[in-house]
């Protein structure tokens, strides 16, 4: 049981930096998700946290000591991988023990470790058939089992889910959550998917271009995020981001965004957004803060009327999307909400809701 300490982390192939110099303090038995784009230096990362890849700059500390020199095998972790490098020859059981006949534990440890991983899998009546024998979610649970019994420091985990079909990976993410509540073992994880980081993690770290945009809890990246990339990143779907101009008076603070459509931004944000007066501005606004104006609550509201492009009913909510100004948004409806294709719907935002990002430096405000 460790806490894991990334310095300032670089990684360079050839004459390319792909980590520039990240760091994160991990502490004991939380759940981290490392999420970003393809190519964002995620999986790099966990590779140098495991010992598969050099670190050409900064150091690692696993458990207070420095790991930087320390071969994979001698770091006390367990790596669990996309693809799940079942040895095809052998059972469940042979495939889980694998690892402990090599480290010469005892039989009866062996068979008792096993046993318990397979306990908390709900694999145990599995033992004894082969990996072509399982579904693929039987065979990632073998695979977990296989890290479960060496009871390492930390699990790290390689985009364990991408291999599964979408219930199948709802499925996991719930026995995953369940794994680290019973095993109480600092997890690090790497997913390119920001829903499974939101339902994961403890907390999040985004990056993006080898580069950390922001740590936190997945509600605060989700409702205060710091710069446009993370408002775009987190969220599904993604916020709405439109181009605009902040315009000032005497009566406060708007946001226009055409000749017709002007937002009048609540009194209690003019000081935050003085600076940006009369100068080109983006508005952040998530789906569920637009709605139909016959369903909009809440103290500052901004209406108008636009014409629905696509209605996607989910069930428990209905997707409306329409163009504003160029820029085609999205709006999350209630589940019989009547918005049809071509019809001018009347819209409605919560201004108490929205995000002023500067178009300059992308900070959101």
């Amino acid at each position: 049981m460790a806490s894991v300490k990334l310095v300032n982390i670089v990684k360079v192939y050839g004459k390319d930096e792909v980590v520039h110099g990240i760091s994160a303090d991990i502490p004991h038995n939380e759940f981290l998700v490392l999420v970003g784009p393809s190519g964002c230096g995620k999986s790099t990362t966990l590779r140098m946290i495991a010992g598969l890849e050099t670190i050409d700059g900064g150091h690692i500390e696993i458990g207070g000591r420095v790991v930087n020199d320390v071969p994979p095998k001698d770091r006390d972790i367990a790596m669990v991988f996309q693809n799940y490098a079942l040895y095809p020859h052998m059972s469940v059981y042979e495939n889980m023990a694998f690892g402990l006949k090599l480290r010469k534990l005892p039989k009866a440890e062996i068979k008792q470790r096993v046993a318990e991983a397979a306990s908390i899998l709900g694999i145990s009546e599995l033992m004894q058939r082969r990996p072509k024998a399982l579904s693929g979610g039987q065979r990632q649970r073998v695979a977990m089992g296989r890290a479960i019994v060496r009871k390492p420091q930390v699990f790290l985990f390689d985009e364990p889910l991408s291999n599964l079909d979408a219930k199948l990976r709802v499925q996991m993410r719930t026995e995953i959550k369940k794994l680290h509540q019973k095993v109480q073992t600092t997890i690090i994880y790497v997913t390119h998917d920001q829903v499974e980081a939101m339902t994961l993690a403890d907390r999040i770290v985004v990056l993006n271009h080898g580069i950390i945009e922001q740590i936190g809890d997945p509600m605060t990246l989700y409702e205060e995020p710091v710069n446009k990339f993370v408002a775009g990143f987190i969220g599904s779907p993604a916020m709405n981001i439109i181009p605009g101009t902040i315009e000032g008076d005497g009566e406060g603070l708007a946001f226009r965004i055409d000749e017709k459509i002007r937002l009048a931004i609540p009194p209690q944000r003019g000081n935050r957004y003085a600076a940006l007066r009369n100068q080109k501005a983006l508005l952040g606004i998530r789906p569920e803060h637009i709605v139909d104006q016959a369903s909009a609550a809440g103290a500052h509201q901004a209406g108008f009327e636009a014409r629905v492009n696509v209605v996607e009913p989910m069930g428990s909510d209905t997707l409306v999307f329409f163009d504003l100004a160029h820029s085609e948004l999205t709006a999350r409806f209630p589940p019989h909400a009547k918005a049809a294709p071509g019809q001018m719907v009347p819209f409605s935002f919560n201004m108490d809701m929205i995000h002023i990002i500067d178009p300059k430096t992308e900070r959101v405000i």
